[in-house]
């Protein structure tokens, strides 16, 4: 299996497969009601949907890094701002974390082979995640997803009991 093929698995398990460590992305940001997306629960810094738009930010970044684009804070910013709540923008924040996945599994599948254990454009900054090679850079957006989902089942316990 290459790096390509392999990385793109990993990615769409974690996504919306069978995780190992219980449910995917994509199940447990479905299941979250657009009140408690914009709830802020006491003593979080974020709420479901500014965790959500981070998600994005950075999965832009990826790959605008494997697009030979030097690294920096996502173009949206590191913590976009959602705005006052409304449900079709929730909606809207669920649908564009799966169409910019799905255009990153894109760019992975098409990542030239001898390219993955090259370093990204850029000097080692452990705060931006640069300096690593294209394969550590994507397995890093995996953790970070399984991160941030956890985070986000977790507020939505804390808010719906």
């Amino acid at each position: 299996m290459s790096i390509s093929e392999k990385l793109s698995t990993q990615l769409q398990t974690i996504l919306s497969g069978d995780a190992w460590y219980g449910s995917p992305v994509y199940e447990i940001v479905e299941s979250i009601s657009f009140e408690a997306a914009y709830e802020k629960v006491p003593g979080s810094v974020h709420n479901i949907a500014e965790i959500v738009l981070h998600m994005i930010a950075w999965t832009e970044e990826v790959m605008d890094r494997m697009n030979g684009l030097p690294s920096g804070i996502p173009t949206s910013g590191d913590w976009p701002e959602t705005g006052a709540p409304d449900e079709q923008k929730w909606q809207n924040y669920v649908d564009d974390l799966k169409l910019v996945n799905v255009n990153l599994v894109g760019v992975i599948q098409n990542f030239p082979q001898e390219q993955w254990n090259e370093a990204t454009i850029d000097e080692r900054n452990r705060q931006l995640g640069t300096g690593v090679n294209y394969e550590e850079l994507v397995n890093g957006l995996i953790e970070h997803h399984v991160y941030h989902s956890g985070q986000i089942a977790l507020l939505n316990r804390i808010i719906n009991g």
